[in-house]
């Protein structure tokens, strides 16, 4: 089915997401880093004295460039494919056939619509079919993905689609918690509510495994 085109008074403040892969133009990666940041820093200080700041006060007058390098190099740096953590497996030379849960790995994302932060955690697991992964490797993977103008939805998928490829099974699942800063600190201002997705591939689609999954997320493993 095709997309349908949304005008700008139906999206409004709608959360939309209109394909699983991010919206990046094919001359994403023509300017370099740095060309990147010069230009953002000029945007970001246009928006400032659009605003009626003084970007003469000390405290302020660096902003448009810490701006412009924590887009490009931090809260957006996973948009940039060099950037991608190297997914290294291994064969599962133990043996072990049952379920692999990594739960609490904190996400920090930006809403698409608003740049507003998501703030969460995810929780993902495995069943090896003869590979198996670093664990290091899935918060790296999860931190990569967030690192985008995001879609929870979006991301989710992401994770699991990812570690798909990288682990040569369906068998992988990931759930999100997370809260939206567009809808805790600004519009509705629910500082309470939280968004919860879930993806599940392979035999997490089976009740019982889904449910297996599901109790290893709930279990209190403080230490």
């Amino acid at each position: 089915m095709a997309n349908k085109d949304y005008s700008l008074e139906e999206i409004g403040d709608n959360h939309i997401a209109t394909n699983a892969q991010n919206p990046i133009r094919e001359d994403a990666f023509v300017l370099s880093e740095e060309q990147k940041i010069e230009l953002i820093r000029k945007d970001v200080e246009s928006i400032l004295v659009t605003l009626g700041m003084d970007l003469t006060d000390d405290s302020i007058k660096g902003t448009p460039n810490r701006v412009a390098k924590m887009f490009v190099k931090e809260i957006f740096g996973g948009l940039n494919p060099s950037r991608k953590p190297k997914a290294s497996t291994f064969d599962n030379n133990f043996k072990y056939g049952e379920m692999l849960v990594e739960k609490n790995i904190i996400v920090y994302s930006t809403c698409e619509h608003h740049l507003l932060p998501i703030i969460g955690r995810a929780h993902v697991a495995y069943i090896s079919k003869g590979r198996v992964i670093g664990l290091s490797k899935m918060n790296r993977i999860v931190a990569y993905y967030a690192k985008r103008p995001q879609v929870q939805e979006r991301l989710t998928m992401q994770i699991v689609q990812e570690l798909q490829i990288a682990l040569g099974t369906q068998d992988v699942a990931c759930v999100i918690d997370a809260k939206h800063l567009c809808v805790n600190s600004r519009g509705i201002n629910d500082i309470e509510s939280s968004t919860i997705t879930s993806e599940f591939g392979g035999d997490f689609k089976n009740e019982k495994t889904k449910r297996e999954f599901l109790d290893y997320i709930r279990m209190d493993t403080k230490f």
